[in-house]
């Protein structure tokens, strides 16, 4: 709720009743709270108090003591009656039967007031959603307040018509709101607005007193829905244009802003050129585009005529030296490239006032009257206008009606939003992944009405004859989006998969590795037979893999997030295919300081690098068996040096086994002798490791220079 004060006074405040529960609100009363609630149960809770009971003449005073049920059988009928006990004043206790004629008074101070609490909680209770409000205002003389609130109402629905009033073409587009009212009372000219988007809504009961914070879950709702919707674009195409903007002196002009917008003014590309004024624009549809160049200190140039084409098309610009609020548009160039032929669907007409939707184009047999006079309905529907106009509203969408509108309380309405005509293709659609057995027959539609078309319902009328219904998600405008709404009966799908590992395509070598490159590639072949008298334009949704690369011919018309989608035609009675070749490509990486003899062999054998390749490589395998065999004579000599310590060991062990023996002395001088000449060889042994070193670390970085100077870049 929003409370303004109008005369330049303050708001003090707002008071309303508090919506305490009852239990809360009754205190220590143990009144019964159900909503059946009996008067047994009723005189239960008042057990204790003192009441007067009267039942015809008999009047019984004092404190309740019980309640019961009874069972007594009269006239051979069985019968339960209710019987009360009181105590009296006098100490008596004294039981009266609940008869028609019991009354009760209530005789305890205070206790009638307590009643009347309860009973009020109770009516509070019955309307939650009813709140009555003081407002204050501190200000001088009369006070005028604005108030607005907002009310809980159903969600207002989307429900559209396509019109088709030929089998290709522009058809006629009528968008209805559903608006229920069901808040109590009639809407007696009132000013609705329709907005459409997805804010962030929630209830939160900020009148109820909380006592404890306890989240509060709601069961999840099933949603289930049978019509298929299809992911919006992410590339609009595969076509690409480019350029350079210079200035009058033929010299680059960095940082102009370069847009692409198609036949209904969206932008559907926008770069910046750099320093050199070079720029380029991808993922476009292919066609006639306007181009719209803007940069500081120069005339904005226009282009209107720009060709973007799949092979590339170029468009350069020339600026000329002035404001940029003033326009200069120039014929474009013709393109470098020549592009494959194109169709580019321009947006229909809808005229304004009571043309609107008038558009269409009817076949002149629909548009005679009848012999009564009467119009076609093709053209009271072409006479229709929309009861509601279109705008932005920040992140949504506004639909505000006309004229005020009145729905009775409890009733709902139809109320016209759009009435425009609308580019429409018939096509048929066929994902092999959605589980349908045949191809959904769909309408290409590109939302050229201006307006943001909010998500829902719509029926496709062909001929004057209902052809199917669908959903779809909500559409911007100058968006184009699929939406299915029959079954293709006459098209029979198929289907097949051929995969092969390709062999080494590329080898390429560089500071110290060598890199093959090899790819595994797939073949799906889509089949169609149309069993049809009349021509299929089928477009196939492929789904796009990771990694995967497109290598077939046939280029998808458009790419979203999940699939791309190709266009291919059927003709009757015919038999047609869709081939999408794709590839993954994959690399391996071999250090060439570890690469061997038999490895180079095998890559001979499996034609993984040509003849010069290999001849680059036998300097870095003989330079490896130069370092081999230097390694193994190192490897000889530290044998050799263990040998010796072993045999001087065993030497000097004998040599103190001999003490005071007879030959001592001649094996003495022996054993002293073989030590001389193993100590003389084990001075050899460590000059010639110290040389074997040296020859090493020479081969090592011979080796090192030998790889690093293999440059290679070879397509096998």
């Amino acid at each position: 709720m929003t409370v303004l004060d109008l005369n330049g006074g303050r708001i003090t405040g707002v008071e309303y009743g508090s919506s305490i529960p009852v239990q809360r609100q009754l205190g220590g009363l143990q009144l019964p709270q159900g909503e059946k609630s009996s008067l047994t149960e009723f005189l239960g809770a008042l057990r204790g108090a003192k009441l007067e009971v009267r039942s015809g003449t008999n009047v019984i005073a004092g404190r309740l003591l019980s309640v019961e049920r009874k069972t007594r059988i009269s006239g051979g009928t069985t019968l339960e009656v209710d019987y009360l006990a009181l105590l009296t004043d006098a100490g008596d206790v004294r039981t009266t039967e609940l008869s028609p004629q019991f009354s009760v008074r209530l005789l305890e101070k205070g206790l009638s007031g307590k009643v009347d609490r309860f009973l009020d909680s109770v009516s509070s209770a019955r309307e939650p959603d009813l709140r009555r409000m003081v407002v204050s205002a501190d200000g001088t003389g009369d006070r005028s307040i604005f108030v607005s609130y907002i009310s809980e109402v159903p969600v207002w629905k989307s429900t559209y018509r396509i019109v088709l009033d030929s089998k290709s073409g522009p058809g006629l587009l009528q968008g209805w709101a559903i608006v229920d009212n069901t808040v109590g009372q009639d809407w007696e000219k009132v000013e609705l607005s329709l907005v459409a988007g997805a804010p962030q809504s929630f209830i939160q009961n900020l009148s109820q007193p909380y006592y404890s914070r306890r989240p509060v879950v709601p069961l999840p709702e099933a949603f289930a829905a049978a019509p298929q919707t299809f992911e919006a674009t992410v590339a609009l195409g595969r076509a690409r244009l480019a350029g350079t903007v210079a200035d009058p002196f033929g010299n680059g002009v960095g940082g102009a802003s370069v847009k692409a917008l198609d036949a209904t003014g969206t932008v559907v590309g926008a770069s910046t050129t750099g320093p050199t004024g070079a720029y380029s624009l991808d993922f476009l549809p292919e066609g006639s585009l306007r181009l719209e160049i803007t940069a500081p200190g120069f005339h904005k140039s226009v282009i209107p005529d720009a060709v973007a084409s799949l092979g590339g098309a170029r468009q350069d610009a020339r600026l000329n030296v002035g404001s940029v609020s003033e326009t200069v548009t120039v014929q474009a160039s013709a393109p470098s490239l020549e592009a494959a032929a194109s169709s580019v669907a321009l947006p229909l007409s809808t005229g304004s006032g009571r043309n609107l939707g008038g558009g269409a184009r009817v076949p002149k047999a629909k548009q005679q009257s009848d012999t009564r006079g009467n119009s076609a309905p093709s053209e009271a529907r072409a006479r229709l206008q929309a009861a509601a106009s279109g705008g932005d509203l920040g992140d949504l969408f506004e639909y505000k009606l006309k004229q005020p509108i009145t729905i009775g309380k409890n009733r709902s309405a139809l109320v016209p939003i759009v009435q425009s005509g609308i580019p429409a293709e018939k096509v048929s659609i066929w994902n092999e992944s959605s589980g349908v057995r045949r191809p959904m027959r769909a309408l290409w539609l590109t939302n050229s009405t201006g307006l943001t078309l909010d998500g829902g319902s719509f029926s496709v009328i062909e001929q004057e004859t209902f052809a199917g219904e669908g959903i779809f998600e909500p559409i911007r405008p100058g968006e184009k989006r699929l939406v299915s709404f029959a079954v293709d009966l006459a098209l029979t799908p198929g289907s097949t998969t051929d995969e092969e590992r390709q062999r080494v395509s590329r080898c390429r070598v560089s500071r110290g590795v060598m890199t093959q490159h090899s790819e595994f590639r797939q073949k799906k072949t889509y089949t169609f037979r149309n069993q049809d008298s009349s021509p299929r334009t089928v477009i196939v949704e492929h789904p796009v893999r990771t990694g995967y690369e497109l290598r077939s011919a046939v280029q998808p018309d458009e790419t979203t997030a999940g699939f791309m989608r190709f266009r291919m035609k059927v003709d009757p009675k015919q038999t047609a295919s869709l081939v999408v070749e794709e590839a993954l490509p994959s690399e391996t990486v071999v250090q060439i300081s570890d690469i061997t003899s038999d490895q180079v062999a095998l890559f001979i054998r499996e034609k993984s690098i040509d003849g010069s390749i290999e001849a680059a490589l036998r300097p870095v395998l003989a330079q490896k068996s130069v370092i081999a065999g230097l390694l193994s004579r190192d490897s000889g000599l530290d044998e050799e040096q263990s040998n010796i310590f072993e045999d001087q060991q065993r030497l000097r062990e004998n040599m103190k086994a001999l003490k005071g023996s007879a030959e001592e002395k001649a094996l003495l001088q022996r054993y002293t002798q073989q030590l001389n000449e193993q100590e003389t060889r084990l001075e050899a042994i460590q000059k010639e490791k110290r040389a074997l070193e040296a020859q090493l670390a020479a081969a090592h970085a011979e080796l090192r220079r030998t790889i690093e100077q293999l440059s290679y870049d070879v397509k096998l």
